[in-house]
């Protein structure tokens, strides 16, 4: 597991931002395990992640409490799930993990994580996602994709740099 690297938004558009680029990183088999308390922004996050993996604009990138997984196309399938639900990794196995995250041309996004340890792969991104102030997060990263953490890390410097 590689050392966390973190990085902090200002916004709700900031977190946006950083899911956009992320997702614009990803390849097939990729998997993101995303952590956090309510309304910390996992959901937003994931939105950006779509946008970066070109899901369309008129797609709306909802929560899947309640659906518990739900599926998006753009030049990668994104497999958007959530954990709150269920009691634990063999309910998320049931409802077919192991076929989605194996699936080409896809990639997987789960929220709450920390709910089903046994099933995030080593291999996976983890964000852990806190409230840093009212509008501001804090996202914890470990990923062992190291060259694609750094070329994150590069993009969003680059990105602040313009705005500033």
């Amino acid at each position: 597991m590689s050392r966390p690297w973190t990085h902090t938004t200002k916004s709700a558009r900031g977190t946006f931002g950083f899911g956009r680029a992320l997702g614009s990183l990803l390849r097939t088999g990729d998997f993101l395990a995303l952590s956090g308390p309510l309304g910390a922004g996992k959901t937003h996050l994931i939105k950006g992640v779509a946008a970066g993996l070109g899901v369309p604009d008129d797609e709306p990138v909802v929560s899947p409490t309640f659906v518990l997984m739900r599926e998006y196309i753009g030049r990668l399938k994104l497999y958007h799930l959530d954990a709150y639900r269920l009691s634990g990794s063999e309910d998320l196995f049931a409802l077919g993990l192991a076929e989605v995250a194996s699936e080409s041309a896809a990639v997987v996004a789960l929220e709450w994580a920390d709910r089903t340890p046994e099933a995030i792969p080593d291999s996976a991104c983890r964000i852990d996602i806190e409230h840093a102030g009212p509008t501001r997060r804090r996202l914890r990263v470990q990923w062992t994709a190291f060259d694609r953490l750094s070329e994150l890390e590069a993009h969003l410097r680059a990105a602040a740099h313009k705005r500033s």
